[in-house]
């Protein structure tokens, strides 16, 4: 049955007080622009920045901001999860909060999964603006996957997806599993997965909270979804 919701947004966050209330307004202005219904929800993973303040402002004057909040930090997989397990919309798109993710994108990856009928699609930033330590990671991981999913993605990383609402609910993530969703959309049957080159922004505000470590868990939390 579908919902009355078009769009779901579900943001994880980790001390990103400063991009909020510009993401929140980028966000508001594309939904309305393009006359879409929304929920956007802000999962906080035990921020220590004040962040969670800013959630409950936003959502405070915009019905549409929901949040949740974890006292401790568990990680993107367990912030996604229980945004997935939250959300109401049709088409379920997630994205990073600092702001180098563009909600201008979104109506383009909306359109894929409704009226081209992918489960998945996914987002190629194909020129980046992310340090070495981030990127040389990205590419290791990205060749791996392709080799041991057979699911040709450019970038499986990318925080940027969209997601028919049925195939969010048909998959758990733990570990560093938000890396490897589309293997695990896939080996839950939704086998319809593409990619859309979508622009990537310089960071803004801060550093980049993900770096070399994704060295040391990847190639284990890889070979286990694959087997």
């Amino acid at each position: 049955m579908e919902s009355n919701i078009d769009i779901s947004i579900v943001v994880p966050l980790y001390n990103e007080v400063e991009s909020l209330p510009e993401l929140h307004a980028w966000i508001q202005r594309v939904m309305k622009e393009n006359n879409f219904s929304y929920e956007v929800l802000f999962v906080d993973d035990g921020s220590k920045d004040g962040s969670w303040k800013v959630v409950e402002a936003l959502r405070s004057e915009d019905a549409n901001v929901k949040g949740i909040k974890f006292q401790r930090n568990y990680g993107k997989s367990a912030a996604l999860q229980v945004g997935f397990e939250a959300v109401k919309g049709n088409v379920v798109i997630t994205m990073d909060a600092d702001l180098q993710d563009s909600p201008d994108e979104i109506p383009g990856l909306y359109k894929m999964i409704v009226e081209e009928d992918f489960d998945v699609v996914s987002g190629w930033k194909k020129k980046r603006y992310d340090p070495l330590t981030k990127t040389i990671p990205t590419k290791l991981y990205n060749w791996a996957a392709r080799r041991l999913t057979g699911i040709y993605l450019h970038d499986f990383n990318c925080g940027l997806k969209a997601y028919k609402n049925e195939v969010v609910k048909s998959i758990e993530l733990y570990g560093d599993m938000h890396r490897y969703i589309p293997p695990l959309a896939k080996y839950a049957g939704f086998t319809k997965i593409g990619e859309k080159v979508v622009q990537h922004q310089s960071r803004k505000y801060g550093t980049t909270k993900f770096g070399m470590s994704r060295f040391l868990n990847g190639p284990l939390d890889l070979l286990s979804v694959v087997f």
